[in-house]
């Protein structure tokens, strides 16, 4: 090795450390020990990219002697400084790599970063592993000692439970056997593969013990079926409803995780998450427990305080079904994305979604998608240009927004407890009449969006930005523009009723303003927890038999004395053949002789409790 060029190494003193360490593990003789031991440093690094040089570099320290340290010095350094060169961005984050993998996947970073060209090129609805578990979106923000705590030496006691994507599971559940739940491969069209679940017969089984238990009207027939199936997926849909209706949110959750756990392990082998190309139908009701557990989840997650994994379960339901929606997600991913302050995402699904599925015709993404361009236009770490070009789209979208829905205004201004001036308060077109005269549609969405939302708006800086622009929606209605014209004509030509999934959207977002605007025939049916408003065009794979129906032409007596008895069966061997006059009267003798027999057994089960004796002669006391 030339002289020259080891004097040119050494004045990189940010790599001595991690020099010194790999020397003195290689002095040591024991390799693979240095290797675990120095695992951020660059000599692991370039074992992780190009095997065959590190086996040749290994041999080295037994071919040179002893006495000649000091070339293999020189050429740990040289390998360092190539390393250094070649991979810049992990040299200066070694130290910490949840940092590095936040800012190379971060979409919100410039679009010259090395992040930011990673994150356009992937998918849209592309899902990351890592932003499953709430528990890291909890360590960002608290750091990691007082999410775990003590939780980590109790984590060697599970060695029976696996390790899932979806849900942490926990030493309190049940041991989990297979329940009978399996998933099939229909077909693969376009590079998009259609999954489904299936039920085997003795799952088919537990499903009707299921819904005899639900007729029932009792929880507690549910607690008990679910304690002989402890994974029964719809069981525990229906029963954490219970748990959260009395205020049980912590059993609600868990009850909800346990059904993600059981049909997670039910997954085909190539069935992702995180690729966005793999589909479910809700058409069958197999499908319909795995899209409710997973929104029912997600819900739970943003109340705790994680929006970041509840927006990355948001895109995976909308993932498996996004022709359809069959939950209507995007009434609710505009919500999780600001709260989440995934803006970035949120501008790049109404860019890419909008030509065919016109979002801008929901009032949510209306009025989220400018509320996003603001805040990117308020990050001072954007370049100015951008800046400005988020400024200019906000403005245009905002507009476009109050005049399309102005009835969204004024419940908005009075959720965050502002009161406009007089001019906005005293002109008809953000009034009561804006409000009164919409369709019962379009009122249900626009309750949803500021019940939902309108904490985001609560901000002084979002209401300084948004004044001048609603003066300016009022300049142009009185000057009589056309888009006030078209806006109006579009309102009372469409929303003329809303899609079955957005009344389900409602009932499962539980949010007052928007269920107290439900039609009669929604509201007046019943809502099941487990299918709540089930498609009209099911596809059914298996139906429920027909249950065993007492006859109706019963007699008083006998329906009083089976109230009495449920053995008792007055007509349980009643031929077939009416004509025979004989057949019928040794019927009658039959059921008279089993209503005697019933009759008998009652009265001998009958006990009579004696009073209690007191054996004190003279126990003439006064009473107490």
């Amino acid at each position: 090795i030339p002289a020259e060029e080891s004097e040119d190494e050494l004045p990189a003193g940010e790599e001595r450390p991690d020099t010194r360490l790999s020397e003195g593990d290689t002095a040591g003789g024991n390799q693979e020990g240095s290797k675990d031991r120095s695992k951020e440093g660059a000599v692991t690094e370039e074992t992780d990219r190009d095997g065959h040089r590190e086996g040749q570099e290994a041999e080295q320290p037994d071919r040179t002697p002893a006495s000649s340290n000091k070339p293999r010095k020189k050429k740990k350094k040289r390998k360092t400084k190539k390393n250094s060169a070649g991979e810049t961005v992990e040299d200066n984050d070694l130290e910490d790599i949840d940092s590095l993998l936040e800012r190379i996947e971060d979409p919100g970073l410039a679009p010259q970063s090395q992040g930011g060209i990673i994150a356009d090129s992937r998918p849209l609805l592309y899902v990351e592993h890592r932003n499953l578990n709430p528990e890291n979106e909890l360590k960002r923000y608290f750091g990691a000692r007082a999410v775990l705590g003590d939780q980590r030496p109790r984590q060697r006691q599970r060695q029976y439970i696996r390790s899932m994507w979806l849900t942490a599971p926990k030493n309190t559940w049940p041991r989990y056997s297979k329940t009978g739940i399996t998933m099939q491969l229909l077909d693969t069209r376009r590079g998009v593969q259609h999954f489904t679940f299936e039920h085997h017969r003795e799952y088919q089984q537990v499903q009707f013990k299921f819904l005899d238990a639900v007729e029932s009207m009792d929880p507690n027939n549910i607690v008990l079926l679910l304690q002989m199936n402890p994974y029964h997926v719809d069981s525990l849909l229906q029963l954490s409803d219970v748990c959260r209706m009395q205020e049980d949110q912590e059993m609600a959750r868990d009850l909800i995780e346990r059904a993600l756990y059981s049909l997670e392990c039910a997954f085909h082998p190539v069935f992702s998450l995180t690729s966005g190309a793999c589909r479910l139908d809700y058409r069958r009701p197999e499908n319909r427990a795995f899209f409710l557990a997973l929104f029912k989840h997600l819900m739970f997650l943003e109340k705790r305080g994680c929006p970041r994994t509840a927006l990355e379960f948001c895109k995976l339901i909308l993932s498996l079904d996004p022709e359809n929606d069959p939950l209507c997600v995007l009434l609710l991913i505009d919500f999780l994305s600001l709260r989440a302050r995934e803006y970035t995402f949120l501008t790049r699904l109404f860019q890419d979604w909008e030509s065919h599925r016109n979002l801008s015709q929901l009032p949510n993404f209306a009025f989220s998608v400018p509320l996003a361009y603001f805040f990117l236009s308020q990050q001072e770490e954007r370049p100015e240009l951008e800046r400005s070009q988020a400024r200019e789209r906000a403005a245009r979208l905002i507009q476009l927004a109050l005049i399309m829905f102005p009835s969204v205004l004024m419940p908005l201004l009075d959720h965050c407890s502002v009161q406009p001036d007089a001019r906005v308060t005293s002109h008809p077109f953000f009034g009561l009449n804006a409000q009164v005269s919409q369709s019962p549609a379009l009122n249900q969405l626009t309750s949803l969006y500021v019940g939902r939302t309108h904490a985001l708006w609560k901000d002084p800086a979002v209401m300084a930005w948004l004044e001048p622009h609603v003066h300016e929606v009022l300049r142009m209605v009185e000057a009589g523009d056309t888009l006030v014209q078209e806006a109006e004509h579009k309102r009372k030509i469409r929303y003329q009723s809303a899609p079955r999934n957005i009344y389900r959207h409602i009932i499962l977002s539980e949010m007052k303003e928007a269920t107290a605007a439900l039609p009669l025939e929604v509201t007046s049916q019943p809502v099941m927890g487990f299918d709540p408003l089930p498609p009209l065009d099911s596809i059914v794979s298996y139906t429920r038999p027909e249950r065993t129906s007492h006859p109706s032409n019963e007699s008083t007596l006998s329906l009083f004395f089976r109230s009495l008895l449920p053995n008792f069966n007055l007509q349980g061997d009643i031929r077939h053949d009416g004509d025979d006059e004989a057949g019928a009267a040794q019927d009658l003798n039959q059921g008279v002789n089993r209503l005697m027999a019933a009759m008998r057994d009652m009265l001998a089960n009958i006990q009579f409790q004696e009073p209690p004796r007191d054996d004190n002669p003279e126990g003439d006391g006064d009473w107490d």
